[in-house]
């Protein structure tokens, strides 16, 4: 279980890092299949089943127990057998199997860990042909994935009752699992970050902000209920309550106007550096981004008039879009505090003069 689950956690690393994806393909496994003499194995395999009836191994303390928990029991003359299904629970589930988990999970989530902070964080170059912006945008999500995967293992491993969970060695080492998973957690929103500052901000991109964060306070949690004993029950009650939280919170945030408001401050036009404004895709999100847009625009008129001339239709179609926007508000069942506000704003809209040019330049007129 350890080996099996250190591979998959390993594979989603691979993923995730492309420094740990380069590591694994220098490994040729052709090779080392030809390394594989068939002769010589033959021949270790007969002298192994001729050796093996003079050795008399001592099995560990745990497989003496499971022997015995298999093994055939006499009670008054009726042979009964303990069901193998507990032996295979042990087996996956033990102390010792625990214990190896922990510890093998433990080595390759300080390795990641100390890869981001190398080379994400650090400012350490990165091997030819990587860039930061790939780097920082191919581990956002398989590192979430991988973190989800740990919390589904130490709820597994650590039920409430079980021999493990009152283990305080394990439990120190899960602490330090589930503390590096929130770190992961945290280096994916830095990801995140990293590619937004680069290719602008999308709602997709803000929900994952918003899953990632709600991903850290359940690995939080989950600390939580193993220090305090709770039961699994609790745990649920309070993702739950911490989900409704978030949602209620999210109800009260312009999340079109936030996009807009960051993308125009943050754009090439505005800033010299990261990308092109996507103006269409601010269109798209609605009369909340036209503030935005209205000072993209400005600005654009304020620099020379040169560089409005491209922006001339957006402008005529932001002026079909306010009308639309202006002709439902007349309706009263219309009426929110939000829309309020943008008329408002609206209605403060001014004419500017273009400089060099006798037409005068309106956003959205």
């Amino acid at each position: 279980m350890p080996l099996t689950l250190g591979a998959v956690f390993l594979a989603l690393f691979g993923a995730a890092n492309p420094v740990i994806e380069y590591w694994l393909s220098l490994i040729d496994l052709h090779a080392l299949l030809d390394l594989i003499q068939l002769p010589r194995l033959a021949f270790w395999l007969v002298v192994l089943a001729g050796v093996w009836a003079f050795l008399r191994p001592r099995l560990p303390r745990f497989l003496r127990r499971i022997a015995r928990r298999v093994s055939p029991v006499t009670v008054s003359g009726v042979t009964t057998t303990t069901k193998p299904a507990r032996a295979i629970e042990d087996i996956i589930f033990g102390k010792a199997a625990i214990l190896r988990a922990l510890v093998v999970f433990n080595i390759l989530f300080a390795m990641q860990t100390a890869l981001d902070a190398t080379y994400l964080w650090g400012g350490i170059a990165l091997p030819d042909g990587l860039t930061y912006a790939a780097y920082a945008h191919r581990g956002a999500y398989p590192l979430i994935v991988t973190a989800l995967l740990a919390a589904g293992f130490v709820l597994a491993a650590l039920r409430p009752g079980s021999a493990t969970s009152g283990e305080p060695f394990i439990r120190r080492l899960v602490y330090v699992w589930v503390a590096q998973n929130i770190v992961l957690v945290i280096s994916s929103i830095l990801r995140l970050e990293l590619y937004v500052g680069i290719y602008a901000l999308t709602y997709w991109r803000v929900a994952a902000f918003v899953w990632m964060g709600l991903v850290a306070a359940g690995l939080a949690l989950i600390i939580a209920r193993i220090a305090l004993g709770k039961s699994n029950e609790w745990l649920l009650s309070a993702n739950l309550l911490t989900l409704s939280a978030t949602l209620y919170a999210c109800s009260f945030i312009n999340f079109a106007a936030l996009i807009a408001n960051y993308n125009v401050e943050h754009s090439f036009e505005m800033t010299g550096h990261g990308s092109e404004l996507d103006f269409w895709y601010l269109r798209s999100l609605g009369p909340s981004a036209r503030p935005a847009l209205d000072r993209f625009l400005e600005q654009q008129a304020g620099t020379n008039a040169a560089s409005v001339s491209p922006y001339r239709e957006l402008a005529r179609l932001l002026g079909q879009d306010e009308a639309r926007y202006r002709a439902a508000q007349e309706n009263w069942r219309a009426w929110s505090f939000r829309d309020w506000r943008l008329l408002r704003a609206l209605d403060r809209s001014i004419p500017f003069v273009v400089p060099q040019g006798s037409e005068p330049f309106v956003p959205g007129r």
